[in-house]
């Protein structure tokens, strides 16, 4: 989503206005967090409306096992390069589907009342009959098809925190040797660039759904892409 006046087609007419552009950077386009809406990224399952022409969220050619955005409508695939800045976890409250559903709110991971849920297949209930759902929420920049990199959030919940934790532990035991005192330390959560994909699984019903799967590509070798980066992370 970003623009690079250097390919721009107007040639040296935009390249003239490049002072203006930057000395007015982002004037008026300030905005509450609350005036915006968040980029997500999902996955493409059987009964996403993204894949479905008569929905208003159809994702033209978006097929089911894509990696979708769901502000920008890009889709991958193939997979997608993302840089994981930063991540939270969060607990929800809902209404089960059956009472009516509904988003309550957030819940305190201190807050006691988690201790005291009862677990019954994936589903975790309050105690005062409400689901609580939790998620691995990740700040993440994701590369775009035309090679740009800009902000979303990843995430993973229900099944996919298996695949949230294992991840986790990946970043945790990455690793980087300094090139003139070779010390060893342990490499920053947006350090390196990896590969998510989708790949199918099979639930204890025999019934077969998308997850996440995700593998290291390498070291950010890019000095801005790392800048970029680190101003994410919290």
């Amino acid at each position: 989503m970003g623009n690079d006046i250097t390919k721009g087609g107007g040639g040296t007419a935009i390249a003239e206005l490049a002072d203006d552009l930057f000395a007015m950077a982002g004037q008026g386009a300030e905005f509450d967090s609350d005036e915006m809406q968040m980029p997500f990224i999902r996955i493409a399952q059987a009964m996403s409306p993204e894949i479905k022409k008569s929905d208003a969220k159809y994702i033209k050619d978006c097929g089911q096992g894509d990696i979708f955005n769901n502000l920008t409508k890009e889709f991958w695939d193939k997979g997608v390069e993302i840089i994981p800045c930063y991540v939270q976890t969060k607990y929800t409250e809902w209404v089960p589907i059956e009472d009516g559903g509904g988003f309550v709110g957030e819940i305190d991971p201190k807050d006691h009342v988690l201790t005291q849920t009862t677990r019954e297949g994936a589903t975790e209930t309050l105690p005062n009959k409400n689901e609580v759902v939790k998620a691995d929420n990740y700040v993440v920049l994701v590369k775009s098809n035309d090679d740009t990199w800009s902000p979303a959030v990843l995430d993973m919940k229900s099944t996919a925190l298996k695949v949230s934790r294992r991840w986790k532990t990946q970043i945790n035991l990455q690793t980087i040797t300094h090139p003139k005192t070779k010390a060893i330390a342990k490499c920053p959560i947006f350090g390196n660039i990896w590969m998510l994909k989708t790949v199918e699984e099979t639930n204890k019903l025999s019934q077969t759904y998308l997850n996440y799967s995700v593998t290291k590509v390498g070291l950010i070798e890019d000095g801005n892409l790392f800048n970029q980066a680190k101003t994410l992370h919290v």
